[in-house]
């Protein structure tokens, strides 16, 4: 059983354990300033999905199989009960682990995603990575100029070029496992959430600037998530808790009573 790479914060304070799972291309390393000011109230592990960072690479990414990896993970490190929250990718994965195993949640927290299916939206930017040769490429630079050809936005290009590292060979390459994100995208993307209810307390952060959590979708939200509530942040687009991390972390301690 192959367990997911994590940061753990906070590590010997015994109250409830937070976990946090990133969106799709990102890392745990995109959370750790935010897992640092948490650290000091409760536990919080920053955790790498499968396929990405330093976790294991597989071919398989369903929502099961990204609930399943909480599971494994929570019983590795024997955590009863934990608070669950999961940024857009992650985001489906918590709310698929807390329809599967609803005993294991103390209360969920789901940012800047719904259950819903998703149009393709990231063929763009997986163009652009299946573009970069690394035969070919021999720096950072480099790599952000053939991604600039087709990604206008230097923040998306700045984010995508934190996964680069030296390999063995060394030779540059991704972090995350490029083959199965792109092979299966429609699996994790194009597809809503296995209907189910989690009759726990759950909070939905959108972002204001964002459109992936419109007004219609609090429908379908309350249905399998009865107790949602859905909290909106200013000044922030899809990356809630990068582009305006002080009422982001707010809004997080306020539901988990740390204020």
């Amino acid at each position: 059983m192959k367990i997911l790479h994590s940061k753990i914060f906070g590590e010997n304070l015994s109250s409830t354990p937070l976990l946090v799972f990133h969106g799709l291309f990102g890392m745990l390393d995109n959370w750790g300033s935010f897992g640092k000011d948490l650290g000091d109230l409760l536990p919080v592990h920053l955790i790498d999905l499968r396929n990405h960072g330093r976790s294991f690479h597989s071919e398989g990414m369903s929502h099961d199989d990204l609930a399943n990896d909480i599971m494994n993970y929570m019983n590795h490190y024997g955590i009863k009960k934990a608070y669950v929250l999961g940024h857009s990718l992650g985001g489906k994965a918590v709310m698929q682990f807390a329809i599967s195993f609803p005993e294991k949640v103390e209360k969920l927290i789901v940012v800047d995603i719904s259950p819903k299916a998703y149009p393709p939206h990231h063929q763009g930017i997986i163009k652009a990575l299946e573009t970069v040769d690394f035969n070919t490429v021999s720096s950072r630079n480099e790599v952000e100029a053939v991604l600039s050809q087709y990604i206008p936005e230097k923040s998306t290009i700045q984010f995508l070029t934190k996964n680069l590292y030296w390999d063995e060979n060394k030779k540059l390459n991704w972090r995350f496992n490029l083959k199965t994100l792109s092979e299966k995208y429609n699996e994790f993307v194009s597809n809503a959430i296995k209907f189910g209810v989690f009759e726990g307390e759950t909070l939905f952060i959108a972002g204001e600037k964002s459109n992936y959590i419109l007004p219609q979708d609090e429908f379908a939200i309350k249905q399998q998530f009865p107790k949602a509530k859905i909290v909106t942040v200013k000044n922030a687009g899809h990356w809630v808790q990068a582009e305006n991390p002080v009422d982001f972390a707010e809004v997080v301690k306020q539901f988990l009573n740390l204020d």
